[in-house]
């Protein structure tokens, strides 16, 4: 990638980790890249990933090669900044996927490797809520820890950034531990207000939407990209599970002061921080009009179809 000509764009690209929306990115990336002379992906993973005898571990491994992507053995919470920049260096991009099981503070880690390294271009791990407009001292400290890696790469003009904004992950809201929906009891339970709205988008159309990213021309650089699958508020979200399950749903409002009285009892409770970071409204929804997905006309799978295709015939992935 030569990063003084805009028509340029990132060729030898390596992904970090390959769970819930590593997958799907590596995925697209691999199928975009056809198309793209000289395009090759990698992505890094544990050893103990690598050989994991785990039927659904071993599935994703077959399918990885099956795709021609290169695997690269590390471990992103065990190697330290500067053995990570010397593998991050073989590279023009790196795409950060390993989400927050990695720790608070991977995401620094990772991005202090990325700038050592001297790579063109880094995708941060933020793919989720807009942390600038949350500011800093929300419930969820992971947050802050998120603003700090913006301030770094935003320091500095060496290594292109993008960040991908997606809003929650659409299946997040319907988990039964994260309390929002509560399909035993048919029963919704608004995170501040009926009103209060969340943007969701599936990791599928994350991975497909992420590989139209790290593609565009001109090339986007430097740039925070609003994603979209859908943007309803918790009231729309109980119409939609009656519209799509053919039943009625109670609702309930969590007002911003009991989730934070929750989590003042149990302070390390993630459920909490995350309920109550979100009850606040404040950077977690975006209008769909202004959105990449939107501007560029690529369908995405909005609240109601997720319903009908998960929840309809009564499981629940």
């Amino acid at each position: 990638m030569n990063q003084a000509n805009p028509n340029s764009t990132s060729q030898n690209i390596l992904v970090l980790g390959a769970g819930e929306l590593g997958l799907p990115v590596l995925r697209n990336l691999a199928l975009k890249a056809k198309g793209v002379d000289g395009a090759k992906i990698s992505v890094l993973l544990r050893a103990s990933a690598v050989k994991s005898s785990e039927p659904a571990k071993q599935r994703d491994i077959a399918e990885i090669r099956s795709l021609g992507i290169e695997i690269v053995k590390g471990d992103l919470v065990k190697s330290s900044i500067d053995e990570l920049a010397v593998v991050f260096a073989r590279y023009d991009t790196v795409i950060g996927c390993a989400g927050y099981a990695a720790g608070i503070n991977t995401p620094m880690k990772l991005a202090r490797a990325a700038l050592q390294s001297g790579i063109p271009r880094y995708f941060p791990w933020q793919f989720g809520v807009d942390f600038d407009v949350i500011g800093r001292g929300s419930p969820q400290d992971i947050f802050d820890a998120q603003l700090d890696v913006r301030e770094l790469l935003r320091s500095q003009d060496q290594t292109e950034w993008v960040i991908i904004s997606t809003g929650m992950f659409m299946s997040y809201l319907f988990e039964p531990e994260f309390g929002v929906v509560d399909l035993k009891n048919d029963a919704v339970h608004a995170l501040g207000d009926l009103d209060t709205a969340v943007t969701l988008t599936t990791p599928d159309d994350i991975g497909a939407l992420t590989a139209e990213v790290v593609f565009a021309q001109p090339r986007i650089r430097n740039e925070i990209v609003y994603l979209a699958g859908d943007t309803v508020t918790y009231g729309e979200v109980a119409d939609r599970l009656e519209a799509g399950l053919g039943r009625p749903f109670t609702r309930s409002i969590w007002t911003e002061q009991y989730l934070l009285d929750e989590l003042a009892r149990d302070q390390q409770n993630m459920m909490r921080k995350y309920r109550a970071a979100f009850a606040q409204g404040r950077g977690v929804a975006w209008d769909k009009s202004g959105t990449f997905n939107q501007r560029r006309a690529i369908p995405v799978t909005d609240v109601l179809s997720w319903i009908r295709a998960n929840l309809a015939s009564g499981h629940h992935e």
